[in-house]
């Protein structure tokens, strides 16, 4: 009886990791891609780059959707409107190069 509840609990916590949302920006406007990823906290965006090649990446409201090594940080993706949408993504902490403090960016 302790195994099952054990792997109940496993699959119950992994549940919010497959929850996330995906989304093509290049069919949303900047204001709607920036608007989903406050909205949710967290969204995967997927789209093809100009030589044709599929990019995603993971893009954050804040660090504190990011792991405890990582930080967000400012970056751009296209959306339908805008061949620049600043959003956020995580970055390792090693990428501030001795920075005593680590940024706070916030979408």
């Amino acid at each position: 009886m302790k195994k099952i509840a054990l792997a109940l609990m496993l699959v119950l916590a992994a549940s919010p990791a497959l929850a996330i949302s995906r989304y093509n920006p290049l069919t949303m406007s900047c204001a709607s891609v920036r608007a989903a990823i406050h909205n949710q906290g967290a969204v995967i965006f997927r789209y093809q780059s100009p030589r044709g090649l599929p990019l995603y990446d993971r893009y954050v409201r804040n660090s504190n959707y990011c792991d405890a090594t990582d930080y967000a940080e400012w970056t751009h993706i296209p959306s339908k409107d805008n061949p620049r949408c600043q959003v956020l993504n995580c970055q390792s902490i090693d990428n501030l190069d001795g920075m005593l403090f680590v940024p706070h960016h916030q979408l």
